[in-house]
Order: structure tokens, then C-alpha cells, then sequence
């Protein structure tokens, strides 16, 4: 019986020895002139292009179809108000809300009860009322926030440990040793700050301390991430009486690395009618829920410590409807009020530091004309209608 092999070799010497054409006719006998495959003369060209186009049609609407649906079923809404409240931000991208952007906060604050319509600090009062208006919520009042530099140990007051040559930024620079200042709380000085601020509120000064403006600062915080040494607070603006000091060294030391460092003292805490100040590890601090911003603290620091942002105070006056109680006399810290019983007092201005004590005590509001007399003046007015 023929093997494979056998069979194999055989073929390829009979198709070997074959014309070429012979041998394709051989191998494809439908192929080719007499294949039996029927001609045509010409190719109708536009049935088949009728043909074409119906079967694009038909896939084209079936993928439609398809991808319709696929759409609705998985499609995700959005609250129209999410792109009105985007419209209305600052734009900053700071991250002073608490979100990584713009558009997440407004998201939030449309989907979420609980997010407040404050929460955009650069786009200020305005934005605020913006956002309650078009997410139905209450914008409540929300007291402006400033970044408060807590060290005036610039170069030319403060001691350094080396020079540093390094790169000029304050996170590098306290990579080397924690610094080249010899106090490691204060102030690097190299202004990474003042870089990083996206309204341009922070210069550096000539003495390399950031000072900041606070027509342009919004309180977006970014200055206070960056700050290796956290020398950089947000605070509320009202609170401007501050310790401008970080150092838990002990007295001595803070005073041979900084002459306007705090040295732990206690003077603050004894001249204070509020009882805000308190020494806590080497260093005062002010409660600013118990500060009334007096400033008495101001001018008994032996190092110029605590700082006073006010620019000016304004000095306090008695109007003509005193009735002469001598409340005023007895609370002035400086005696600067004066005056016989159920008379008409008088302030002496030269005296006057503007604290305010007095208008917070006067029981008639007879007196006016500090920082926070339009403040204390109307506390006492809701009082009597509340009473009334």
C-alpha cells in the first residue's frame, strides 16, 4: 500500500513536468477562462452604491441606537446651579475654601447642606452673597482673615549660626542645619512666601522679612503651607494686638539670638485687664477670644514682642450728655479721664492711648472716637432694645 510519502513525490514529478498555466488550471479548475465563473460586460455601479450607503446607514443608526442608550443609562446630572456658582468664584484656585479647586467647591456647595456660601475668601462679601443667592442659603457674615508675620527678627537684628549659599528659598535653607539663623523659630528670610502668594500681597523688606499687605491678602493660607518655620498665622482682622514671636527658647537664649524676641517676662500678663495673655513654654501667647485689643501689653513689652497692627488709634472723647459718674476715671489704665461728680469729664489726649476701656464701660455711651466705638456703641444699643 502507497505511503504519503509515495504519493507526495509522485505528484510533484507529474506537476513538474506541467506548463505553468497547465499547472495553475490544475490547481484552480473554477479559476480562468473556461473556469466556469460567468462575466459581465460591465459593473453596475450605482446598485452597489445604493447598497453601500444602505448598510452605513443602517450600522451608522445602530451604533446610534446603541451608544443613546448606553449614554441615558449611565449618564451622571448636574445641577445646572454648579456652573452659575463656578461663574461667580474668584477663580484663585488657592484652596482657601478647604477643595482642591474652583469647580470642586462649587460642586460641593450646591450638593451639600452643610458647606456655607462663605467659604471663597478671595472673592470676598460679594461672591458670598453670590453663591446664597443662587444655592438658597444664608451668607452670614464672616470677618476678613489677614496672614500676620509672628517674627520681627530681620537680618540686621537677629544673629546668625553660618552663611548659607545655598539656594536662595527658606525650605532649602532649613535643610542645612535648620537654617542659618541662630534662633530656628524665626524668619529664614529668603521670601519663598512672598513667591508662592497668588495676589501679590507679600514684598520682602529690606531687612528680609515679608510684610504684607492687607488690601491684597484674602487669607488663602498658601503663604502659611509654604512657611517651613510656621512663622506665618491667618488671623482675623480684628485681632491686631499679637506676640510676634515663635521662640520656646529660655530667656537668655532668645534674647542673644534676637533683640525682639520674647523673653517670657510675664509683664503682658500683669498689665492685662482681660487676663489674655498667659506664658506657656518659654513664650506669651494672647487668647483672641479674650483680647479686646486695648494695646496696654503693647507698651510695657521690654522687647518690642507685641505688636500692635493698628496703624493709628484714635484718641476717645466725652460728649455733653455725660452725666459725671466717674466710672470712666476709675477703669483708665492711664488716667487719662478727669473730672468732679456729676459733672462733665474730659479726656486728657495726651494721656489717651485709645484702648477703649472707657466707652465699654460708660453706662449713657457718653463717650466716642477710639477704633472700636462704633462696635461697643452699638452692642449697647441692641442691649436696650433687647430690654425694651
Amino acid at each position: 500500500m502507497p505511503t504519503i510519502a509515495n504519493i507526495y513525490t509522485l505528484l510533484s514529478e507529474v506537476i513538474g513536468q506541467l506548463p505553468l498555466f497547465d499547472v495553475l488550471s490544475f490547481l484552480i479548475p473554477h479559476a480562468g477562462v473556461g473556469g466556469g465563473v460567468e462575466a459581465r460586460e460591465y459593473v453596475p455601479f450605482i446598485p452597489i452604491l445604493e447598497s453601500t450607503l444602505l448598510f452605513l446607514v443602517g450600522i451608522g443608526i445602530l451604533f446610534g441606537l446603541g451608544l443613546a442608550l448606553a449614554a441615558k443609562k449611565f449618564s451622571v446630572k448636574i445641577d445646572p446651579r454648579v456652573e452659575q456658582v463656578t461663574d461667580v468664584l474668584a477663580h484663585a484656585h488657592c484652596g482657601a475654601c478647604g477643595y482642591a479647586g474652583c469647580e470642586q467647591y462649587a460642586e460641593a456647595v450646591v450638593g451639600n447642606p452643610d458647606v456655607p456660601p462663605t467659604l471663597c475668601t478671595p472673592g470676598g462679601a460679594g461672591t458670598a452673597e453670590a453663591v446664597a443667592r443662587i444655592t438658597g442659603k444664608k451668607a452670614e457674615f464672616q470677618e476678613p482673615m489677614f496672614a500676620r508675620l509672628m517674627c520681627q527678627g530681620g537680618w540686621s537684628n537677629s544673629r546668625k549660626k553660618f552663611v548659607y549659599e545655598g539656594v536662595q528659598d527658606c525650605r532649602s535653607a532649613v535643610l542645612v542645619g535648620g537654617g542659618d539663623k541662630a534662633c530656628r523659630y524665626g524668619c529664614v528670610g529668603y521670601g519663598t512666601c512672598s513667591r508662592v502668594c497668588p495676589f501679590g500681597a507679600i514684598t520682602m523688606t529690606e531687612d528680609h522679612l515679608p510684610y504684607v499687605d492687607p488690601t491684597k491678602c484674602t487669607g488663602c493660607r498658601k503663604c502659611e503651607a509654604a512657611c517651613p518655620t510656621k512663622i506665618i498665622e491667618v488671623l482675623p482682622a480684628s485681632k491686631q494686638v499679637l506676640v510676634t514671636c515663635h521662640s520656646k527658647d529660655k530667656g537668655p537664649d532668645t534674647r542673644n539670638n534676637c533683640e525682639t524676641g520674647c523673653i517670657a517676662c510675664g509683664i503682658c500678663v500683669k498689665v492685662c485687664p482681660f487676663d489674655a495673655p498667659s506664658i506657656e513654654d518659654n513664650l506669651s501667647r494672647i487668647a483672641l477670644d479674650k483680647c479686646k485689643v486695648c494695646g496696654l501689653c503693647v507698651r510695657k513689652c521690654p522687647t518690642k514682642a507685641v505688636r500692635d497692627f493698628i496703624p493709628q488709634r484714635s484718641k476717645a472723647y466725652i460728649k455733653d450728655h455725660c452725666i459725671g459718674c466717674l466710672i470712666c476715671v476709675k477703669v483708665c489704665p492711664v488716667d487719662a479721664p478727669s473730672g468732679e461728680l456729676k459733672k462733665l469729664h474730659t479726656i486728657d489726649q495726651t494721656k489717651c492711648i485709645g484702648c477703649g476701656i472707657c466707652i465699654a464701660r460708660c453706662p449713657v455711651q457718653a463717650i466716642d472716637g477710639t477704633f472700636n466705638a462704633a462696635e461697643v456703641l452699638a452692642r449697647a444699643a441692641k442691649k436696650k432694645t433687647q430690654a425694651a
